[in-house]
C-alpha cells in the first residue's frame, strides 16, 4: 500500500511545541524522474523538498512562498526549493550527475556533495520586500544547516530531522523528517525530555525503516511529553509555469529586448527548472507576444 505524502501539525508538552511531522516518498520520487538524479543527489534534494514542504506550514497566508537554496562547493554545485503554505513544493539541483564515494558507513555523502557554502533562505509574505536570511553551512547534511539557521536568524532553539533512503533499483524507498520548534517560555522539563527522545535517534529513515510514519514519529518523539494532532496536510511536488506565465515573463523583457531577439534570432527557448518544461517561441509566436505589448 503507498502511503499518500503528507505532515502532521502537532502541538505537543503542553502547548510548549509546535512540530511537524512528514512522509515525501512520493513526491521526492516523483522531483527524482523528473530531474533524473544520481542517488546522493536524491537525497540532497530530497531533504530540501521535504524541509520546504514542512516549512510552507509556517507560513500565514494563501499567496506566500518560501524559498530555501543551498550553494556549495561541492560537484552539485546547487540546489533550490520552494514551497508554499499548501506544502505544494518543487525543486531543482545544478549537477543531477553526481558520482561521489559513499561514507564508510556505506551512507550516501550529501554533505560531500553539497561541500562548503550557503544556505539562504526567503519568504515572500505580500509586504513590500521579502524576508530573506543567509548563514553559511555548518555540516551540508541540511537538516543541522536547518535548525542553526532557526537558532541564528530566527532565535527559535529547533531540532530538525530529515531523511531520505534510496532503494536497490535507485527508487525512493523512505523519505520524510520532522521538525520541533520550542514555543516562548518552553517548560524547561519539556527541553530535557524531548533532549533525551531524540539523542536516542539514530536516522529519520530508520524509524521509517521500522515501520513508523508520520503519526509514528509522533508516538516516538512525544512519548514523554504528550501531543496532540492538529491538522493533517497533503504534500505533493507541483510546478506552476504556464504558457500565460511565461508569455508574461516575455512581456516583462520589453518591446526593445524581444525585437532585437526576433531581429537576431528569430526565435527563442524559454525553459523551466522546476518541471524541465520547455516553451519555443518561433517567429510567428514572437511577434504575437510583441504585439500584444501595449505602446
Amino acid at each position: 500500500m503507498i502511503m499518500e505524502d503528507h505532515i502532521l501539525r502537532i502541538i505537543a508538552g503542553d502547548n510548549n511545541v509546535l512540530a511537524f511531522t512528514a512522509t515525501t516518498r512520493e513526491t521526492v520520487g516523483r522531483a527524482a524522474a523528473i530531474h533524473q538524479t544520481a542517488p546522493v543527489v536524491t537525497a540532497a534534494l530530497g531533504r530540501l523538498l521535504t524541509a520546504a514542504s514542512i516549512m510552507g506550514q509556517l507560513l500565514k497566508n494563501e499567496n506566500d512562498k518560501l524559498t530555501i537554496s543551498v550553494v556549495g562547493d561541492g560537484p552539485i554545485g546547487g540546489l533550490l526549493a520552494t514551497a508554499d503554505s499548501y506544502s505544494r513544493v518543487k525543486g531543482y539541483v545544478y549537477h543531477n550527475n553526481v558520482d561521489i564515494p559513499l561514507r564508510d558507513n556505506n551512507k550516501l555523502n550529501v554533505s560531500g556533495a553539497i561541500g562548503k557554502g550557503n544556505l539562504h533562505i526567503t519568504m515572500d509574505m505580500g509586504l513590500k520586500e521579502p524576508y530573506s536570511g543567509t548563514v553559511p553551512l555548518v555540516s551540508g547534511e541540511i537538516a543541522e544547516d536547518l535548525a542553526y539557521y532557526f537558532a541564528t536568524s530566527e532565535q527559535t532553539p529547533s531540532a530538525v530531522g530529515l531523511g531520505v533512503l534510496i532503494d536497490t533499483d535507485l527508487s525512493v524507498k523512505q523519505s520524510g523528517g520532522f521538525l520541533i520548534r520550542l514555543l516562548p517560555g518552553a517548560d524547561e522539563s519539556i527541553i530535557v525530555k524531548l533532549e533525551k527522545t531524540l539523542s536516542a535517534v539514530s536516522s529519520v529513515t530508520d524509524l521509517f525503516e521500522r515501520g513508523m510514519d508520520p503519526i509514528g514519529l509522533a508516538d516516538f518523539i512525544f512519548k514523554d511529553v504528550g501531543y496532540v494532532v492538529k491538522e493533517k496536510i497533503p504534500v505533493c511536488y507541483a510546478c506552476d509555469c504556464s504558457l500565460t506565465r511565461v508569455e508574461k515573463a516575455l512581456i516583462a523583457l520589453g518591446r526593445d529586448e524581444l525585437e532585437k531577439i526576433l531581429h537576431e534570432d528569430k526565435k527563442i527557448n524559454m525553459h523551466c527548472h522546476f518541471c524541465r518544461r520547455d516553451y519555443f517561441f518561433d517567429e510567428a509566436g514572437l511577434n504575437t507576444v510583441i504585439r500584444s505589448i501595449r505602446t
